[in-house]
């Protein structure tokens, strides 16, 4: 592969080391011996390495773990990647965009985190696979808590996760579409949305009676197949495909949404949502997915 030169698109996959500041030299050259060991060819430009065949799943997770254990991240780019494709930028809220996830939060006030946190976590692992089901057993839960919680929440435990602002940023300075899509509520998605001038949210409403939660959720709910129908929706009314969206997200819920999008990063992510996301992030903040675009 000598004398390959980098194009718009590259036929198979494309490695990029994500850090913080200047990668040490030590990755470029572990993973260049890596590659030669895996008898995989490959051309480096600039920061990337242009492979010449796909990855099995064995050397996706070898790369990843020898970039983790120097604290760096790394970025398998899909084949025929094309950053200039990517037109919308749809995210997940709880664990990805914010630091917590809201309910478990919200039953924390009530003196029953533990349970609402055990389905929650049982969920997102993929280990409950009807989300609905799942969410609604958590909000009945909440019955009696005072609307009032929701604001304590927001305002005393809620917290950008890093680089969320810089992201949002950098997708906006790109005139890219920025969707939120949560099976979170209502009352953070929308404070989400105004806070980072988003262009949509879509999430669950608790239903509020004489100012307590009622344990319900009113209408459909939003789960991983309702975030995938309003990625593809905006998509569609924006003329373009799932492939011109960088979709982001940490539970198995977001699988749906993630899957044959142009790019799919993972953050602090759960291992069944890493092993298939082309971005893995793991020490670096959101806004490191600026550096692939």
């Amino acid at each position: 592969m000598q004398g390959m030169t980098q194009s718009v698109t590259h036929p198979f996959p494309a490695l990029q080391v994500l850090a913080d500041g200047a990668v040490v030299p030590e990755i470029f050259i572990g993973l260049e011996k890596a590659l030669v060991k895996l008898g995989i060819e490959y051309a480096r430009v600039g920061q990337r390495f242009l492979l010449g065949q796909e990855l099995e799943l064995f050397e996706r997770n070898g790369l990843r773990q020898f970039c983790a254990e120097r604290s760096h991240d790394l970025a398998i780019l899909p084949p025929n990647f094309s950053a200039d494709a990517l037109q919308v930028l749809a995210m997940d809220m709880d664990s990805t965009l914010i630091n917590i996830e809201c309910i478990d939060e919200i039953a924390d006030f009530a003196g029953k985190k533990a349970a609402v946190a055990e389905i929650t976590a049982a969920t997102m692992r993929g280990e409950i696979i009807n989300f609905s089901e799942s969410l609604s057993r958590r909000v009945a839960l909440l019955a009696g808590v005072p609307q009032s919680v929701l604001h304590s929440v927001y305002e005393e435990r809620l917290q950008l996760n890093p680089g969320a602002e810089f992201l949002i940023t950098g997708a906006h300075e790109r005139s890219m579409h920025t969707l939120l899509v949560s099976g979170g509520f209502t009352f953070f998605t929308s404070r989400m949305q105004e806070r980072l001038h988003l262009s949509e949210a879509h999430s669950n409403e608790l239903e509020v009676i004489d100012g307590l939660l009622s344990g319900r959720v009113l209408g459909e709910i939003v789960d991983g197949s309702a975030k995938n129908r309003y990625l593809i929706s905006a998509c569609t009314t924006l003329g373009l495909t799932k492939t011109n969206a960088l979709v982001m997200g940490d539970g198995a819920n977001d699988l749906l949404m993630m899957a044959d999008c142009g790019l799919s990063v993972a953050y602090r992510a759960k291992p069944v949502v890493k092993e298939k996301a082309d971005v893995a992030l793991d020490f670096v903040g959101l806004d490191a997915v600026l550096q692939l675009l």
